[in-house]
């Protein structure tokens, strides 16, 4: 294993004495790094670099860093790089990764600095390094961490590769010049026009806006995106264990015909799990009788529930299971015969918390290509995910105000995130989402209109229900939530119709505006006011060993 140290040093002063590779002296500026990766010589497995402010790196740190799962490790939290760009605020403000872990916790973040970065030498060939055009390394590194991370770099935030005496917490200053320059080669430049108005509007200067805005410079160089994850080579060293177990969590409510077809479909899984938890919410009149008798060759333990709701039902169904690994699933899946082995490959190789499947949704066209790729997850869906139990031993388990909401699966997996579990997205488990006309939340008159069935239409909207707004509430801070409210309000104006359905749905939806916009305020403070009484997340609390022994 070589790793090459890329001192940073804008005096150039003597490195210190690196024994794990090759060592370059290099400025601190964005065209300088970049000069100096251009002809670096290959052969390196990782490149660190490193601040010479910040004292000489530890090689033991380092070396173990290189035995653990993941692409990059760095330490920008820790030096002041939390919040920014502020402007992303205008244009992706409640993507997940935009809220940042406690710094203090080993946790995925994008929010990088070349100040403190390992990095494995293949995420450079295959991503690209600094973006040369920047202003600041602040800026170079935001564009990076941002590039790698949509670009299924494994990417880990940990506070410790540098000394705490070296942690800054005032954060660089980033001119609006980089700001600009970020969204525009990361969003576009639509959205780059409209965060500069956004800024504006927020009390920018105008003409230095504007100045930002039209400055001319050469647009990154596209890169092609992701790339083979390698396994984690202790994993590989070490002694193959015996498969863990895997218990199934479906809840259902009124959907028989869909359970059954995936009922049947769990008999030719290759790899058998433990056991299929079904909680069934189903009106007592309107239930089947006997119908877990028809699977009797299944290990199947079915959860009785008078009253409906997809929180309670799933920690009902998680306070019983007994598997080292938990498979969410929805009675209105269709899946392969290997979908837990996909799952469990993919766990096994990186050494992860959860795989985060994909579910192509009937109807709904083809998935967005970053689907496709091996990924740090933003999603947590609970219709395909295989999650270690022993994570919501400190997430806690779902939180109650979703209950018959919607939104608790992205609460469940913001909570995981903060909490330091790696999730990762693996585009190979994949499922087919029925979408039943009936049961589930549409149970609850939740989830009525989808974001696709809306644009799909001339007058259709999907308005913010308020458990979305509760959860942006609960991240996120007033900006955010403000920013966010009006991209989902004026999303409302775009359609997928062409030609005259098209303009007329256009139209429609101008002449709508005021009254998306009210609704969507209203459903927006009844979101707030859950804050008086919610969050309700009971503890995860496993079956203990002489419970399993009784079952």
């Amino acid at each position: 294993m070589r790793v090459d140290l890329f001192w940073l040093d804008p005096v150039a002063s003597a490195p210190p004495v690196w024994s794990l590779g090759q060592t370059v002296k290099v400025g601190t500026r964005p065209h300088e790094i970049a000069g100096a990766l251009s002809v670096h010589e290959p052969g390196a497995d990782y490149l660190l670099f490193w601040d010479s402010s910040l004292g000489a790196p530890d090689e033991e740190a380092v070396a173990a860093l290189t035995g653990s799962s993941g692409d990059v490790w760095h330490a920008g939290l820790a030096l002041g790089m939390a919040g920014l760009p502020h402007m992303i605020d205008f244009v992706d403000p409640v993507w997940r990764f935009n809220r940042d872990p406690d710094l203090q916790i080993v946790a995925t973040s994008w929010r990088l600095t070349l100040r403190a970065c390992l990095v494995r030498a293949a995420v450079l060939e295959r991503l690209g390094g600094p973006d040369p055009h920047f202003e600041t390394l602040a800026g170079a590194s935001l564009e990076l961490g941002h590039r790698w991370i949509r670009g299924g770099a494994l990417m880990r935030h940990v506070a410790t590769l540098i000394a705490p005496g070296g942690w800054a917490m005032d954060s660089p200053v980033l001119p609006l010049i980089d700001e600009v320059r970020f969204i525009r080669t990361r969003y576009g430049r639509m959205w780059s026009a409209w965060a500069c108005w956004r800024h504006w509007r927020r009390g920018g200067g105008l003409m230095e806006t504007i100045h930002a805005y039209r400055r001319r410079s050469a647009p990154a160089a596209s890169m092609p995106v992701g790339f083979v994850h390698d396994p984690v080579p202790s994993l590989l060293a070490a002694e193959p264990d015996s498969t863990p177990s895997v218990s199934l969590l479906i809840p259902t409510v009124d959907r028989y015909p869909y359970l059954f077809n995936l009922l049947a479909q769990l008999r030719e899984q290759t790899t058998p799990p433990l056991e299929i938890i079904v909680v069934d919410q189903t009106q007592a009149g309107d239930t089947v009788p006997d119908w877990a008798s028809n699977f009797a060759d299944l290990p199947l333990r079915v959860i009785q529930l008078d009253t409906a709701g997809q929180c309670s039902s799933r920690n009902a169904g998680l306070a019983a299971a007994r598997g080292d690994l938990i498979l969410f699933l929805d009675d209105d899946d269709e899946i392969e015969p290997d979908l837990i082995a996909r799952h469990l490959s993919l766990m096994g190789r990186l050494d992860i918390d959860a795989s985060c499947g994909v579910a192509e949704e009937v109807g709904m066209g083809a998935l967005p290509p970053s689907f496709g790729l091996i990924r740090e997850s933003d999603v947590f869906p609970t219709n395909n995910t295989l999650l270690r139990a022993a994570a919501l031993r400190v997430s806690g388990l779902f939180d109650l105000a979703y209950d018959k909401g919607e939104r608790a699966d992205h609460d469940l997996g913001m909570r995981l995130y903060l909490s330091g579990a790696h999730l990762v997205l693996n585009p190979a488990a994949s499922v087919i989402h029925l979408h039943a006309p009936r049961g589930g939340l549409r149970q609850h008159g939740a989830r009525v209109v989808t974001r696709s069935s809306s644009k799909a239409s001339i007058l259709g909207r999907q308005f913010l229900a308020p458990t979305e707004g509760y959860l942006w509430y609960r991240y996120f801070n007033a900006r955010q939530v403000h920013e966010a409210l009006l991209i989902r309000t004026l999303s409302t104006l775009r359609g997928t119709h062409t030609g005259v359905r098209r303009i007329a749905r256009m139209m429609a939806m101008i002449l709508l505006l005021p009254f998306t916009w009210r609704k969507n305020s209203a459903n927006l403070r009844i979101g707030r006011e859950k804050l008086v009484d919610y969050p309700d997340i009971p503890m995860f609390e496993p079956v203990s060993t002489g419970e399993i022994a009784a079952l």
